[in-house]
C-alpha cells in the first residue's frame, strides 16, 4: 500500500530537472515522502514488486483509476466500471487504442497476466480479494472476488498498482525497473542510477490522459531528470538560483523566504499525512504503558505548529489525516498535550524528579534514544521534541541517520523513539504500521498484539461495505491509541514551489498528489 508512497517518510529532497521543446530549461522536484516508502533512496521502477517508489513512477505507468484531491475515482485506463450488489464481482470496461512503450497492446489480458503477479510480494494485499480474472473481450475484464473489498478502487488507483507492459517484465526479470520499465504512460524510461538521477523521456504517441489532465496529448516537457538531492537547504538554494523549476514538498520554514523571490510561486494543497513519533514498545521503559502514554502527553502539537512550522498545516492528535472518516474516534482517545499529566504518570510508574531535572528509578536515569533522518525539518522538530521531554524529566539522545541506515536501526531493534512522517491518504495505513506481520520495518513500534491482529483483520478482510470498513477500522485505529504506541505530532500541508519565469502549473492540482496528470499540463512561458 503504500504510497509513495505507500506514498510513503522523507528526510531529504528529489529534484526534478527537465528539458522542455521550446528550451533547455530544467524542471526541479523535491518530495518530502511519510511511511514505509521513501522518495530519496528507491531502488527499482518495479510497482509490483517494491515497497519504496517515488514521484517518477506515475509518469511511466497509467492506471486503471485514478483519485482526486477530493478522494472522488475517475476513468483512465479503464473508461468505466460496474460492481455488483454483494461486492463480488466487478466489470472494468478499458480504452482503446492504448500501447505500452515498446509497442506491445494494453487490453484484456493484459489485465489478466498483471493481477497474479503480485502473488507472494510485499504488495500482495492490493489484490489479495481478487480470487481471478475473466477476460471478457478484448477491451472488458471482469474480476471475480475472493470478497467483497471496499477499498478497491482505491487500490486501482495506488502508485503501485501502475500497469507494466508483461512482455519487459517477463523478459527483464529481476532486472526489471532498474536497467528497464515499460507503461503506457506519458514518459518513458530512460535512464536510472540508483541514488542520483532518473531521466524520463516524452512518450510522443501518448493520447489516452486522465480527465484530471487538460491536455489530452503527449507532454509538452520532452525530457524530464529527476535528481536526488539529500539535503533540503541545498534543493531550496538550487530552486532560488535557477538550477532547478520546480519543488515539490517545500518545508514550511523556507515558504516565506520564496514568496519574496518576484520569480517564485507557491501552490499550497492539502496533505495526505502526519509527522509522529513511533515508540518501541519491547524497549524499555517503553514496555509499560504508564511510560508511553506520558510520551505522548509531553509533546505541544499546537506549539510545535506554531514555533516549527510558522502556523502552516494543523496538529495531528491521531493517526490518521483528518479527512478521513476512521479519524472520528472516541475523544478520549486523541493525544493532545497534558505536561502535569506526563508527569503524573511518571510518578506512577516509579520514575522520580531528580534535582539535575531528569527521572530516575532503582538509580537509573531516564535517559532514551531519540532517532531522526537528516533533514533540516525534521532534525529541527527532533530538538524541539527533545526539549519537551526534557521539560517532563526524560533525557532524549538524538541520533541522525540517513534514510537507508535508519530503516536497519530499525529492523536491528536498536531504536526506542523516533521522529518520521508517512503520506497516505488510506486508513489502511493502519495495518502497514502496526500488523505484527511487519515487525522492525515498517511497524516501528514493534508491536504484536493479539487483539490488535484481531482487529487488523477484521478491517482488512472482512468489511463488505464502505460503511462496514469505516466502522471496523475506527475500532481498530481507537484500540491502537488505547495502547499508546507512538505520539501524533504534525499534519503538514503539500507545499509546491516553481519558477514562474519558465514554466507555467496549474494552480489546482488535480489528484491527492503531485503525478503526471499535472505533469503534462505543464507549460513553457
Amino acid at each position: 500500500m503504500r504510497y509513495s508512497t505507500k506514498f510513503k517518510l522523507l528526510a531529504g529532497s528529489a529534484l526534478v530537472t527537465a528539458a522542455f521543446l521550446s528550451t533547455n530549461a530544467a524542471i526541479a522536484q523535491e518530495m518530502t515522502i511519510a511511511f514505509a516508502s521513501n522518495e530519496l533512496g528507491a531502488t527499482s521502477y518495479d510497482p509490483i514488486r517494491s515497497s519504496n517508489l517515488n514521484t517518477a513512477t506515475s509518469m511511466i505507468y497509467d492506471r486503471l483509476v485514478e483519485q482526486d484531491a477530493d478522494q472522488s475515482y475517475h476513468p483512465h485506463l479503464a473508461t468505466s466500471w460496474e460492481e455488483s450488489d454483494d461486492g463480488m464481482e466487478w466489470v472494468f470496461h478499458l480504452k482503446n487504442g492504448v500501447t505500452f512503450h515498446d509497442g506491445t497492446p494494453f487490453n484484456a489480458q493484459t489485465v489478466a497476466d498483471w493481477i497474479p503477479d503480485f502473488l507472494e510480494t510485499e504488495n500482495a494485499y492490493l489484490t489479495a480479494a481478487i480470487a481471478s480474472v475473466e477476460v471478457i473481450d478484448d477491451l472488458t475484464v471482469k474480476f471475480v472476488m475472493e470478497r467483497p473489498e471496499p477499498a478497491l478502487l482505491y487500490n486501482l488507483a495506488s502508485a503501485f498498482m501502475g500497469i507494466p507492459g508483461q512482455k519487459a517484465y517477463d523478459e527483464l526479470g529481476e532486472n526489471y525497473g532498474v536497467t528497464g520499465a515499460v507503461g503506457t504512460g506519458p514518459f518513458k524510461f530512460g535512464s536510472f542510477d540508483i541514488g542520483l538521477e532518473t531521466v524520463l523521456l516524452r512518450n510522443d504517441d501518448y493520447a489516452w490522459a486522465s480527465v484530471l489532465s487538460e491536455n489530452q496529448g503527449a507532454p509538452l516537457v520532452a525530457q524530464v531528470t529527476f535528481r536526488e538531492i539529500p539535503d533540503q537547504s541545498t534543493a531550496f538554494l538550487e530552486l532560488k538560483t535557477g538550477g532547478v523549476d520546480l519543488l515539490l514538498g517545500v518545508p514550511t520554514d523556507f515558504l516565506e523566504i520564496l514568496a519574496a523571490e518576484p520569480n517564485i510561486k507557491i501552490i499550497q494543497a492539502p496533505g495526505t499525512g502526519i509527522v509522529y513519533m513511533p515508540i518501541n514498545v519491547t524497549s524499555a521503559p517503553f514496555d509499560n504503558p504508564l511510560v508511553r502514554e506520558a510520551t505522548g502527553l509531553a509533546i505541544d502539537q499546537e506549539g510545535i505548529v506554531a514555533s516549527v512550522y510558522n502556523g502552516v498545516g494543523a496538529p495531528a492528535h491521531n493517526f490518521l489525516i483528518s479527512s478521513l472518516p476512521e479519524a472520528n474516534v472516541a475523544a478520549g482517545l486523541n493525544v493532545s498535550f497534558d505536561a502535569a499529566r506526563a508527569g503524573a504518570l511518571l510518578d506512577e510508574a516509579g520514575w522520580m524528579m531528580g534535582a539535575d531535572g531528569v527521572r530516575a528509578k532503582d538509580g537509573m536515569p531516564l535517559e532514551v534514544k531519540l532517532f531522526t533522518e537528516n533533514a533540516s525539518e525534521f532534525t529541527r522538530l527532533t530538538q524541539v521534541v527533545q526539549a519537551q521531554l526534557a521539560a517532563v524529566g526524560m533525557k532524549g539522545d538524538i541520533t541522525v541517520f540517513d534514510s537507508s541506515t535508519i530503516r536497519d536501526e530499525y529492523k536491528a531493534d536498536r531504536h526506542q523513539l523516533a521522529v518520521r512522517s508517512y503520506d497516505w491518504n488510506n486508513s489502511d495505513i493502519l495495518d502497514w504500521f502496526f500488523s505484527g506481520e511487519r515487525l522492525g520495518y515498517p511497524n516501528v513500534s514493534m508491536w504484536n498484539d493479539p487483539e490488535g491482529e484481531r482487529l487488523n483483520k477484521i478491517a482488512m478482510t472482512e468489511s463488505a461495505t464502505s460503511a462496514q470498513r469505516i466502522t471496523n477500522f475506527t475500532a481498530y485505529h481507537e484500540y491502537i491509541l488505547s495502547q499508546h504506541l507512538f505520539v501524533p505530532i504534525y499534519q503538514p500541508t503539500k507545499n509546491i514551489a516553481y519558477n514562474s519565469e519558465k514554466v507555467g502549473v496549474p494552480d489546482t492540482i488535480r489528484g491527492t498528489r503531485f503525478r503526471s496528470q499535472t505533469l503534462v499540463d505543464i507549460v513553457v512561458n
